[in-house]
C-alpha cells in the first residue's frame, strides 16, 4: 500500500514547521512544506498549486502556521485551503475551525457563548468608552484583534494622564478596540494541550524580569505543571466548540479562580517539548495518519 502524501502548511525554516515536516517524512517518506505566499488557486482548472504541485491531489494537509503575522489577509489563505478540502483533501485542523480563532473577537464570542470564565472584556470603537473601561478596570490590556504572542498589546492605566493619548494612538492602528482587565497572574500562565479533543499535558509559561506578560516572545520560560481535574475540564470545555485536531488553551490562575484567555488555532510544539518533555509533532502525525488512512 502506498504511503499517504501529506503536506505541511507553515513557515519554511521555522522550528515547529520543520519539526512537523520531519515527523511526516519519518513516517511516510514524503516531505512538502507549503508557504501559502507561494500558493495559487486556479478555479478554472480546479487546482491549488504550490511550486508545480497540486495540493488537491494530496491525501492530507496539516496546518501548522498560516502566516508569520496574523491579519485579515490570513482569512483569505484559509479560504484557499477550504477549496482543497472541498475537493476531498483531509485537513488538520479544518480551515473552518481555524477561521473562528484567527480573529480574537470571534474566539472570545464563542468562549462567552459556552460560558467559559474570562477576564472582564469590552470591545468598542468609541474612545471615550475605551477610557471609561480602562478607568473601571484600573489597568487594561488593549489587544489587536489579529496578533500572537502578545504582539501589539498595550497596557494602559486608566488613571494615567496620558491614557487618552495612548488610547487614541492605539485606536488609530486598531479602530475596533479589544480591552481586557489586567489580571494578577502571579508570574505565570498555563498552556493546556489537547490532541483530537483528548487531554495531553499542561505546561506553564513563567515570566522573566519585570515584563507584564508571560509570553516566550517577551522572555518567558516554559516549565512543567500538573493541573487538577477541574482545571483540565475547564480547558476541555473551552476548546470543545472549535473542533481542532491540536490546540493549546491559555489559562491563568487568579484570585477569582481560573480564567481562559484564548484557544490557540495551532497549539505550541515548543511548550509541549520543553514543559512536558513530549514530541507534539510525532503525536500529531500519528493522529493524522490514523484519520487519513481510515
Amino acid at each position: 500500500m502506498t504511503e499517504p502524501r501529506i503536506g505541511v502548511v507553515g513557515i519554511p525554516g521555522k522550528w515547529s514547521t520543520e519539526a512537523l515536516a520531519d515527523a511526516v517524512e519519518a513516517k511516510t517518506g514524503f516531505r512538502l512544506v507549503i508557504d501559502m505566499g507561494r500558493v495559487t488557486l486556479d478555479l478554472a482548472s480546479g487546482a491549488l498549486l504550490h511550486d508545480g504541485i497540486d495540493l488537491c491531489q494530496l491525501d492530507g494537509l496539516i496546518i501548522k502556521k498560516i502566516s508569520e503575522i496574523y491579519s485579515p489577509h490570513v482569512l483569505d489563505r484559509l479560504e484557499m485551503l477550504r477549496f482543497a478540502e472541498a475537493r476531498g483533501v483531509k485537513i488538520f485542523s479544518r480551515p473552518e475551525s481555524v477561521l473562528r480563532l484567527i480573529d480574537r473577537l470571534a474566539c472570545t464570542v464563542s468562549l462567552a457563548a459556552a460560558e467559559v470564565p474570562m477576564p472582564a472584556t469590552r470591545i468598542t470603537e468609541d474612545r471615550d468608552a475605551a477610557l471609561q473601561a480602562a478607568r473601571e478596570f484600573g489597568a487594561a490590556v488593549f489587544k489587536p484583534l489579529y496578533s500572537t504572542k502578545a504582539r501589539g498589546m498595550t497596557l494602559i492605566d486608566g488613571d494615567d494622564p496620558t491614557a487618552p493619548d495612548r488610547i487614541a494612538a492605539f485606536a488609530a492602528e486598531h479602530p475596533v478596540m479589544y480591552i481586557q482587565q489586567k489580571m494578577d497572574l502571579s508570574g505565570q500562565d498555563l498552556g493546556i494541550v489537547f490532541l483530537g479533543g483528548a487531554y495531553v499535558c499542561t505546561y506553564a509559561r513563567v515570566k522573566q524580569g519585570d515584563t507584564w506578560n508571560t509570553t516566550i516572545h517577551s522572555g518567558g520560560k516554559y516549565a512543567p505543571f500538573e493541573p487538577d481535574d477541574a482545571l483540565i475540564e475547564l480547558a476541555r470545555r473551552a476548546q470543545a466548540p472549535f473542533g481542532l485536531d491540536f490546540t493549546t488553551v491559555d489559562v491563568a490562575l487568579t484570585q477569582i479562580g481560573p480564567i481562559v484567555f484564548e484557544v490557540s488555532a495551532f497549539g505550541g510544539f515548543r511548550g509541549v517539548k520543553e514543559g512536558c518533555g513530549l514530541d507534539a509533532a510525532a503525536m500529531l502525525v500519528e493522529h493524522v495518519l490514523a484519520r487519513v488512512s481510515a
